[in-house]
């Protein structure tokens, strides 16, 4: 329209300040774009920026019409700027996109070898069923393209008939559900060098392609499912580094939304509400957990609301603090132990337990824990054939359940992914004729079958793709009554993300229930206990450093590894000025000599003092229990309320 009129200039006002340099519900400390030059605009847009459509930009850039995009509830602001001018010419990276969605179609044959007219012949399969190819990768004997499901749908059955043509001609490999991160910016070839240490997070992931735009203007990996969020916050923690009075980079995403109402969603925390109690323990301590036992309750009670569950074991691992395995012991949950030394914890804790309420599922342990599990008389879970190999007698006339790898790996994070060949747990499902004739051999029945893919799983249909996985491996044990799902209930990292559907989840395996006659079982650990946490510790110091500013508290990772370990996100609050607007963004660090002591980072806060008390929310599971004394400093102290 802006083109027909002849426009001056055109203005979108939308929900945001502008274009961003990665997507602010993802990344904490996304900066404002001030100015792009129409082709970065084009190719942020491609690449999974989600402001502007790619194909708004053509006619704009062909009429050079300049573009403002303005937010709507912040008038005052003066968003992105996109025109022909070029705001910093400088090589570098401007944003970091991810997209999800992506389907591989790898074509290999040494025939194409200087054979002339090979990629013509292929790509005509493509055009000849209406697939738009979106990155493409060469060698000598190998082909791969990507097709991006969510801007172009694909009809059922029309990979298939692409990968019967393509047989013609080569052999065809087709990955579904993998992802693209990319690099946008200006003359990236120019900053290869600079780029090299930011690409070491990819050591550990598989990358399926690698796309340098002919433009100069992007970098483009394609990785597997789930791993592109994560990718993005560390990538963009390395490489987008504004100076003073930067001509690209505005404030951040939290610094533009300081002056804005903020609402938080559902129930008020309950450390808002217990606040006093909270600073009288920090008080007593340089640094404390905090647990809040009337939270881990009702959580418990959302899991006993589950009608098709039959039994909810507790993964003692998370948090095997006393006080909440009384309440999980009182509530009529079950235990779930990986080690002799929980299953010692809960017996020493209630001695008179039902045995049968107490799950083993050790992993590479020693015999001895294996018999001493079986003289409790708790049950007990294999996740290899090793004991049933070398220990056959041990499980003489013995009932025990197998755990298994369903191969579908989940989780936020690959270190807290237990399936896929990459992982150390279960057996594998090409070994369960093996199994079965090994439990056969030794005496031993079979009657339950578990499998657990991973942590921090929010999609409300995983469990039950795992009982259908389970019921099919069932058949080869036909004593089986026990299904036992797993757990990985996930719990939102920030504010306003939404929670597990707990209902839509009961609803899903109600029907696997009707399927056949098991009973299902959960073990869950993070869902009961992360969000009855906090970590309170204490402002020591202040620092600018540059353009960054750290706030040191009294502890670190030597308290909580999680953000080291896993990248994982705590909120940050400074309880003492919990009512005063955010300032600064700033890093918060512990007092470790290490460069991965990080709690978080660009947070946006009220001005720190010394003295201060900062809280990190949802840090009940995985934090005290994994902590340590490196620099001999001692891990913060636990304390229930």
């Amino acid at each position: 329209l802006a083109a027909k009129l002849q426009a001056v200039g055109l203005e979108v006002w939308t929900d945001v300040a502008g274009v961003f340099s990665a997507d602010p519900r993802i990344v904490a400390g996304a900066r404002q774009l001030r100015a792009l030059s129409y082709q970065e605009a084009q190719e942020i847009a491609s690449t999974g920026g989600s402001i502007l459509h790619p194909r708004s930009i053509a006619p704009l850039r062909l009429y050079r019409i300049p573009l403002r995009i303005r937010c709507t509830t912040q008038p005052e602001l003066a968003g992105t700027l996109v025109s022909s001018d070029l705001a910093g010419d400088a090589p570098g990276v401007k944003a970091i996109s991810g997209r999800t969605g992506i389907t591989l179609i790898s074509m290999e044959t040494l025939g194409m070898w200087r054979q002339v007219g090979f990629l013509a012949d292929a790509f005509r399969c493509f055009s000849d069923l209406g697939l738009s190819i979106d990155l493409v990768s060469t060698s000598e004997s190998n082909v791969t393209v990507t097709l991006d499901t969510h801007a172009h749908a694909i009809e059922a059955g029309t990979l298939e008939k692409l990968k019967r043509r393509l047989e013609d001609h080569c052999r065809v490999r087709i990955i579904d559900h993998t992802e693209v991160v990319s690099l946008v910016g200006r003359k990236i070839r120019a900053i290869l060098h600079e780029i090299g240490p930011a690409i070491e997070v990819f050591e550990e992931h598989r990358i399926y392609l690698v796309s340098q735009a002919a433009n100069d203007l992007n970098l483009s990996f394609v990785v597997g499912e789930d791993q592109a969020q994560r990718l993005i916050q560390k990538l963009h923690a390395m490489l987008v580094r504004p100076a003073r009075d930067d001509a690209v980079f505005g404030r951040t995403w939290e610094e533009l939304e300081k002056g804005a109402v903020i609402v938080r969603p559902g129930p008020e925390p309950w450390w808002v509400r217990k606040r006093s109690r909270l600073l009288e323990m920090a008080a007593r301590a340089a640094a404390a957990y905090v647990y809040d036992l009337e939270t881990v309750q009702a959580a418990a009670d959302r899991l006993l609301g589950l009608d098709a569950v039959s039994r909810i074991y507790y993964a003692l691992k998370a948090n095997a603090h006393p006080d909440i395995l009384r309440v999980v012991h009182d509530s009529g949950l079950d235990f779930e132990c990986v080690s002799i030394g929980e299953l010692r914890h809960v017996l020493e804790l209630f001695p008179g337990i039902d045995r049968q309420r107490i799950l083993f599922t050790p992993n590479f342990a020693v015999r001895q824990e294996y018999e001493y599990a079986l003289r409790e008389k708790v049950q007990v879970t294999l996740d290899n054939l090793y004991p049933l190999e070398h220990w056959a007698e041990m499980f003489s006339d013995r009932e025990i359940l197998l755990r298994l790898d369903t191969e579908q790996a989940r989780g936020h994070h690959r270190h807290v992914r237990t399936e896929g060949t990459h992982t150390k747990f279960g057996i594998p499902l090409f070994e369960l004729q093996e199994a079965r004739q090994r439990v056969e051999s030794c005496g031993a029945t079979v009657v339950g079958l578990h499998a657990h893919s991973g942590s921090g799983i929010l999609k409300e249909d995983h469990w039950c793709d795992v009982a259908a996985a389970l019921q099919d491996a069932a058949r080869e044990f036909p004593a089986t009554r026990y299904l036992n799902l797993g757990g990985g209930l996930g719990v939102p990292e920030k504010p306003g993300q939404p929670p597990l559907d707990l209902s839509v989840l009961d609803a899903s395996l109600k029907r696997i229930c009707r399927a056949g006659d098991f009973e299902l079982w959960l073990e869950p650990g993070r869902y009961l206990v992360a969000e009855a946490g906090v970590l309170v510790t204490r402002v020591t110091q202040v620092k600018g450093k540059g353009h960054a500013r750290y706030v040191g508290v009294t502890t670190g990772m030597n308290s909580l590894i999680r953000p080291a370990l896993y990248g994982s996100y705590h909120e940050i609050v400074n309880l003492s000025r919990i009512d005063e607007p955010g300032k600064y963004v700033v890093s918060v660090v512990g007092p470790i000599c290490e460069s991965a002591d990080l709690l978080g980072s660009e947070r946006l806060l009220p001005e720190c003092r010394e003295g201060d008390v900062l809280l990190l929310a949802k840090a009940g599971a995985y934090g005290s229990v994994m902590s340590s004394r490196y620099n001999l400093r001692d891990p913060a102290r636990e304390f229930a309320i």
